[in-house]
C-alpha cells in the first residue's frame, strides 16, 4: 500500500521514514520529495508499505504523530493524473508564408 506523508520537517531523511513506519510494519521503500533544482525537501513524501493491513495499521498509529517536531500527515496515496503527453497550451499559429500572415497553413 502506498501512503502519502505530508507536514514533514525538512531535515527528515528517507531512513527517518523508513525507521518510523518500520515500527509499524514492512517497509518496501521510502521517499522524501525534493526540489529538483535547490535539493531540498518539499515537506512531503511517500512510504510503500509491504501489505494493506501494514498500511492501514500505519495510517491509524501515525497520523498525527510528532517526527523531528512537526505534527504528520499520513494517508494512502491517490494516484497520479493522467498525463495527455507533455505538449502544453493550445495551438500556435506559427510564421508562414511571403504575406507573413496567417497560421502558416497553405490551403
Amino acid at each position: 500500500m502506498n501512503l502519502y506523508v505530508g507536514n514533514l520537517s525538512y531535515d527528515v531523511a528517507q531512513a527517518d521514514l523508513e525507521e518510523l513506519f518500520g515500527s509499524v510494519g514492512v517497509v518496501s521503500s521510502a521517499v522524501v520529495v525534493r526540489d529538483k533544482y535547490s535539493g531540498e525537501s518539499r515537506g512531503f513524501g511517500f512510504v510503500e508499505m509491504d501489505s494493506s493491513d501494514d498500511g492501514k495499521k500505519a495510517i491509524e498509529k501515525l497520523n498525527g504523530a510528532e517526527l523531528k517536531g512537526r505534527t504528520i500527515v499520513v494517508n494512502e496515496a491517490r494516484p497520479r493524473p493522467q498525463r495527455d503527453g507533455g505538449h502544453r497550451g493550445g495551438h500556435r499559429g506559427g510564421g508562414g508564408g511571403r504575406s507573413g500572415g496567417g497560421g502558416g497553413y497553405r490551403y
